[in-house]
């Protein structure tokens, strides 16, 4: 099939308050959601769904959908994020999560790591004081208090760099960030993705809390609760990146089958939790035991996080995170303990 994909940009600066106006069509904002981080491939969307979005954006289907062209990767080497929700290079990547379930240590991370590989850091504040950020400034080159300095920082900047650009959903809500974007559209720049979180957490209850994105980063409570970090949601989470089209195949069918366990697993030990693991039918067992040890090695020890964890950072590099999870998939690691996956970079 043809490579097709969902124009978000377009839709980001044309239909800033999408889920009110998805709604007003009769159109589920989850519905709109898997279909712009590409969850719902555009060749199995409905089509009276496609023309209702084109004209919430004024705009034609052939402008809507983007045809043949590949959306770049910024490989992290953090193993759960490049293999379930790669970042879209140019993209937006939207973090849902309440306090306390680890954002700020992965956006840390995050700036850390892209620091490294050349990215230029540049960061909008909320108005709001947020002491909470201190932790991450560190990290960051350029920090600025208005969306006016960010244009103006992002441009000089973004002649010699590519550059991430993180914001707080205030200025989601203002409309702030989406006029920020378009400027840019027009400005001889290098990429630039954008972060956007929710400091206060009320990004979890609703479905489309920034708008359209190229990948989502769902973090989870209960892999929080058990300090399974980083502890963002392997089912939920999820990018544009990952449309067959655009990813090399082996990654997809290993991203769809580790999807499949841990989704299974989770059902599993839920169970256990309730009844103790004997409530668990003997054929299933196996599946169990695997994604136990599939979701202890989609931990990792983070490189800002030393000071606290006493645990040296880890990269992982995604041609070893495939391989590895492939072996745990095939049953080579059922021997071994638990213990020997936790924390570690790779096998």
């Amino acid at each position: 099939m043809e490579n097709l994909r969902l124009n978000v940009s377009l839709l980001r600066r044309r239909v800033p308050n999408l889920t009110s106006a998805a709604k007003s069509i009769g159109l589920r904002p989850a519905t709109v959601s898997n279909l712009c981080t590409g969850k719902i491939p555009i060749g199995r969307s409905e089509v009276r769904t496609l023309v209702a979005l084109a004209s919430l954006a004024q705009c034609s289907l052939d402008e809507l959908i983007l045809k043949g062209e590949t959306v770049e990767m910024i490989e992290t080497k953090v193993k759960t994020l490049d293999l379930f929700a790669p970042i879209a290079k140019g993209g937006t990547v939207g973090l849902v999560a309440r306090p306390g379930m680890g954002q700020l240590v992965v956006l840390g991370e995050m700036f850390y790591r892209l620091k490294q590989e050349g990215y230029s850091i540049l960061l909008l504040k909320p108005e709001a004081n947020h002491p909470e950020l201190n932790d991450i400034i560190d990290h960051v080159d350029v920090v600025v208090d208005s969306i006016e300095k960010a244009l103006e920082q992002t441009v000089v900047l973004g002649k010699k760099t590519d550059v991430i650009f993180t914001a707080d959903r205030s200025h989601v809500l203002t409309g702030e960030i989406y006029k920020l974007q378009e400027q840019l559209q027009d400005e001889a720049i290098k990429p630039v993705t954008t972060f956007l979180l929710d400091l206060k957490g009320e990004v979890v209850d609703e479905d489309l809390p920034y708008g359209p994105l190229e990948t989502l980063w769902h973090f989870d409570m209960d892999l929080a609760a058990r300090h399974r970090y980083p502890a963002v949601n392997p089912i939920y989470s999820t990018s544009s990146v990952l449309e067959g089209a655009h990813l090399d195949q082996n990654h997809l069918f290993i991203q769809q089958r580790a999807q499949k366990l841990l989704r299974r697993y989770r059902e599993l030990r839920s169970l256990v939790n309730v009844r103790g693991l004997d409530a668990i039918p003997s054929t299933e067992l196996e599946t169990y035991n695997r994604g136990e040890r599939l979701e202890a090695y989609l931990t990792q020890p983070f490189y800002v996080a030393e000071p606290y964890t006493g645990k040296k950072g880890e990269s992982v590099e995604l041609k070893d995170t495939l391989h590895d999870v492939r072996k745990i998939l095939d049953g080579v690691m059922d021997s071994e303990d638990i213990k020997v996956l936790d924390f570690i970079g790779k096998l």
